[in-house]
């Protein structure tokens, strides 16, 4: 069976998805960034040089999720319903979660992990 990815003669394409249905998608993604008790308590109490590194990281994934088709070959360029960035302070890291959802003929998965991994950049260069 050949690779939905490729043609018959080996070479990229982009899967025809013109004959499926529009439907509801939702996708969820998480991620972390470990950090040093320091680093932490820095970003707890919003004193990082940087600035709001949280405020940064929500915004970084939730324009990630828009530009996911430009960044990932042969992903569809999606119409975004809504894009979400959560992000939960726990002992010894920054928990990322992105929710990401659409109508539409393919899934936000892609869209839902490239959001996470840019939240996840952001965070790190801040800290």
């Amino acid at each position: 069976m050949t690779p939905v990815h490729l043609d018959r003669t080996g070479a990229a394409r982009m899967v025809d998805v013109g004959a499926k249905g529009v439907t509801r998608r939702r996708a969820v993604a998480r991620g972390s960034v470990a950090m040093s008790p320091t680093a932490l308590r820095a970003l707890r109490a919003g004193a990082l040089k940087k600035g709001d590194a949280l405020a940064a990281a929500r915004l970084a994934g939730i324009m990630a999720a828009k530009k996911a088709a430009e960044l990932i070959p042969l992903c569809h360029p999606l119409a975004i319903d809504s894009a979400e960035v959560r992000l939960h302070l726990a002992a010894s890291r920054v928990e990322v979660e992105a929710e990401v959802a659409s109508s539409g003929k393919t899934g936000v998965e892609m869209e839902a992990l490239t959001a996470v991994a840019a939240a996840c950049l952001t965070l790190y260069d801040m800290v």
